[in-house]
């Protein structure tokens, strides 16, 4: 199987032009912030997943690739490669999520990380597919008013509505962590409703996205997905201190972690940053293939 990861460098010039053409103004957004911690779920892939077979980086420029990258084991795709050119630049997640299976060489499974996503121990490979078929825990939730919850219900419907069913007033959720996936089942929906796809992308989020979601949901109310929710640690900046991820680092209970950024003043980013490396750096000393 392979690994793709979408990444982004708000600190690029090139890309701080491109991004100030479409929106008019600065870099504001956290969504944006790199962490400088990309090495290590290269590190976790490399030492924790030895039957990977190819880790694909998906950016929006040459600039945005890091200058430790080794290009022979880590496949650089660029937006231009797999998203209309009509539709870039892009600076949404969501959009790019709809294009990822159309990757050049991308293995029919393969799992999607975000790159503040870890993995911390070994991982079988039969957790990820059980029986062919992609396993990730799935939980049903109510609609909601947030923006969050209106994409996952919109996601949910139009899975549904690939699939010849009627929107529920219920919508699966997936869980929140590396998302396996089957390349020929998610050009399958694409096909079925790429009008309505096309038509939701725009350049910086909106609540007339998709996102991937939508193909996890399809497999799910396909039956070609296995709800069974794999091990995993989600920490939020916003509720949890550094130390209690650190000492996490240091001795994991579960085999992979997300460490999800939130709104944070400049002070606060640039104290939690050095002991978020530092933790990782203790438990993933040795470099890896991809660097």
């Amino acid at each position: 199987m392979d690994v793709v990861i979408t990444y982004v460098d708000g600190r690029d010039p090139l890309w701080k032009k491109d991004y100030e053409k479409v929106v008019g103004g600065e870099v504001l957004s956290k969504r944006f912030r790199d962490w400088d911690t990309l090495r290590y779920l290269l590190r976790g892939v490399g030492k924790f997943m030895p039957y990977v077979r190819k880790v694909h980086l998906v950016v929006a420029r040459e600039s945005q690739v890091p200058d430790w990258i080794d290009r022979k084991t880590v496949h650089v795709v660029l937006h231009r490669e797999i998203i209309p050119e009509a539709f870039l630049p892009t600076f949404n997640s969501s959009m790019i999520e709809m294009f990822l299976h159309r990757i050049g060489d991308l293995d029919e499974r393969y799992l999607y990380f975000n790159d503040d996503m870890f993995v911390t121990r070994p991982v079988p490979e039969d957790v990820f597919f059980k029986d062919g078929k992609p396993s990730i825990g799935f939980r049903k939730v109510l609609f909601g008013a947030s923006p969050y919850k209106r994409l996952v219900f919109k996601s949910d419907i139009l899975a549904r509505e690939a699939l010849g069913m009627c929107p529920g007033l219920v919508a699966v959720r997936p869980q929140h962590v590396c998302s396996p996936m089957l390349r020929s089942l998610c050009e399958e929906v694409f096909l079925k409703v790429e009008k309505k796809i096309m038509a939701s992308l725009t350049p910086l989020r909106d609540k007339r996205n998709y996102n991937q979601y939508l193909f996890l949901d399809y497999m799910y109310y396909s039956g070609n997905a296995v709800s069974n929710p794999l091990s995993n640690k989600h920490f939020s900046l916003a509720a949890t201190s550094i130390g209690r991820i650190a000492r996490f680092i240091a001795r994991p209970t579960e085999s992979m972690m997300c460490v999800n950024d939130v709104n944070m003043g400049t002070r606060r980013f640039l104290s939690i940053k050095p002991r978020l490396i530092t933790a990782l750096g203790a438990a993933l000393p040795d470099v890896s293939v991809y660097e």
